[in-house]
């Protein structure tokens, strides 16, 4: 067993090709056992197994950076950088992250989980170390779609021009999650096509040197172009031509199904089995079907949005994947629009900070009439640090003229993406609520008094089970308020909830600080009336256990009854004491 021997990427310069093709193979063997049990991104694993292997024989880690875009492919890296009993042994399978991470090692440049960034970070690291005078090489590996992102042509903008020592692995399996789109991997294929014998490239023109390897599912065929590439000067772009899924039959067949798992059982985790997700797509699907002017606009997350290629080729031309490319998704969207189409632009809550500008101007600016569903942006979502989905209220909340709206239950999501395509002329962003779907229809507004439970979205449930716990302990029958809308609180909103009330409780599915919440305690604090926001703390907590978070943010039904209680006798001796 070679993988057991290997501590440190030191402990693969002595060994020969053959030796380093049998430890590749006991990597690829490791990731499919664990995979059986703890899942994970399985596929652009598999297939980047020898890549990973060749890198670290030519290059010697930490001293040269090497920095893995989104970086959901470096299990390889993570057990040849002293983790790898977080691979080898069920006892310890959670002991590292599904991404880099400086915290568990040196080798792990940055906390990355975001794409298209690896080049950009790349070229930081080679032109301050050059002005430092430091020595050391610095390579970017950077694929699985990850070539569409804006960020991407940007870095290689930059480091076509100020960068002498960078190496830019392009890692190409011929996908992303799903499917490439966009005209730059026709280019990849003219090139995989051609040997990447061809006189001029989309690199070259950016000042790259360029090599191609056609097998990159073989250390033989990696290491001498990556030793070339090292030692030449100048920017570098390595072409590799990998197999996504590379050793599993399966995840070759169906890369798409097959690019995260859970528990090897051929479904993907928590991608395609949310609940939500199938009221979100049977929405689309039967409004696209009835109405042609309707759209979907994608950013590379079908599958993860619940949209299979069956979904996607009965829409059509009505569905649309601009690749990992969220701004293009807005603008894209907003031009649509302005065309007398009827766009919806879906995106996951942690990666609409990619597209804020273009929220904010493009959408907000013009006023467009194009409607943005954000997924994912929940306690219940994504739990690890780099994709978390708490923002978006905050986010959305402060962009003028964008109403952001923010469903309990399944009817309610259904009536406002019907207001906000038919009814509304303005931009609307509505908010997939966490959890599992709530299929009935609840009442708005409990009418009660002395205290109000304003419940956002995903918590208006827990508003309501609230209330109820308060009302057979004291007797007192609370207002619940469903506010339906985050992004503002209106005059009449206000005036509803100071009259008769010492005391309202509001909760929220996002970080307290510039939410909702804040929002009604500004607008009540002249009125008298105190405020108890609820909400998640501004922090970055990674692989939580949601109930835990909402536990520790007082968000359970018993807890939110308890300070409501409490609210009250507060009121009651600030009564006194007048």
């Amino acid at each position: 067993m070679y993988l057991e021997t290997i501590d440190s990427p030191r402990d693969l310069k002595g060994m020969g090709v053959a030796e380093l093709e049998a430890l590749a193979a006991e990597i690829r063997d490791a990731l499919m056992v664990r995979a059986r049990t703890h899942g994970g991104h399985l596929g652009p694993n598999l297939g980047v197994v020898e890549l990973t292997v060749a890198l670290h024989r030519v290059f010697d880690s930490p001293t040269d950076a090497i920095v893995f875009d989104v970086s959901h492919q470096t299990y390889a890296h993570k057990m040849l950088t002293g983790r790898k009993e977080a691979f080898i042994d069920p006892d310890h399978y959670d002991d590292v992250s599904g991404f880099s991470s400086p915290s568990e090692s040196e080798h792990d440049p940055f906390v990355l989980g975001h794409t298209s960034t690896s080049v950009g970070l790349a070229a930081g690291i080679s032109r301050g170390r050059a002005m430092a005078g430091m020595k050391g090489h610095v390579v970017a590996v950077i694929g699985d779609g990850s070539l569409s992102g804006g960020e991407a042509f940007e870095g290689l903008d930059v480091a076509g021009e100020l960068c002498d020592d960078l190496v830019v692995v392009v890692n190409d399996n011929a996908m992303s999650i799903a499917e490439n789109h966009g005209s730059l991997y026709e280019e990849l294929r003219r090139l995989r096509e051609a040997g990447g014998n061809v006189e001029r490239n989309f690199f070259t023109d950016l000042g790259f040197s360029y090599r191609y390897v056609e097998d990159g599912n073989s250390v033989a065929a990696l290491v001498p172009a990556l030793e070339a590439a090292r030692d030449a000067s100048g920017p570098q772009v390595v072409h590799v031509h990998t197999e996504k899924g590379h050793g599993f039959g399966p995840a070759v067949e169906d890369p798409e199904t097959f690019h995260n798992v859970g528990p090897l059982d051929g479904r993907a985790r928590g991608t395609a089995t949310l609940a939500w997700s199938d009221v979100t797509t049977g929405y689309l699907n039967r409004r696209m079907a009835a109405d042609p002017s309707t759209m979907t606009v994608v950013a590379a997350t079908p599958t993860g949005l619940g949209f299979t290629p069956a979904m996607r080729a009965a829409a059509g031309r009505q569905f649309v994947d601009v690749g990992i490319a969220e701004a293009t998704a807005l603008t894209f969207s907003v031009g649509l629009a302005s065309a007398g189409m009827r766009p919806v632009v879906c995106l996951y809550s942690t990666f609409l900070g990619r597209a804020y500008d273009q929220v904010v101007q493009e959408l907000g600016v013009n006023r467009a009439h194009a409607v943005l569903m954000v997924d994912r942006g929940s306690v219940y979502s994504m739990t690890d640090a780099t994709h978390l989905g708490l923002g978006d209220i905050a986010m959305l909340g402060a962009i003028p003229h964008v109403t952001y709206l923010a469903p309990a239950t399944v009817p309610e999501f259904e009536a406002m993406m019907n207001w906000a395509l038919d009814t509304c002329d303005g931009p609307v962003a509505v908010k997939v609520p966490g959890g599992a779907p709530v299929k009935n229809a609840l009442p708005d507004v409990v009418r009660g008094s002395r205290v109000a439970i304003v419940g956002a979205g995903t918590f208006y449930p827990c508003a309501l089970e609230a209330a109820r716990i308060v009302r057979e302990r004291s007797g007192i029958e609370p207002t619940v308020l469903n506010p339906r809308v985050v992004s503002d609180v209106d005059a009449d909103i206000a005036a509803f909830l100071a009259e008769g009330h010492d005391a309202v409780i509001t909760l929220e599915d996002g970080f307290a600080d510039g939410g909702f919440g804040q929002k009604v305690a500004a607008a009540l604090a002249p009125l008298g009336v105190a405020v108890v926001v609820r909400g998640f703390p501004k922090d970055v907590p990674d692989r939580y256990d949601p109930d835990t978070l909402v536990e520790q943010a007082r968000m359970t039904p018993e807890l939110v009854a308890e300070d409501a209680l409490a609210a009250l006798g507060a009121a009651a001796e600030r009564r006194a004491t007048r």
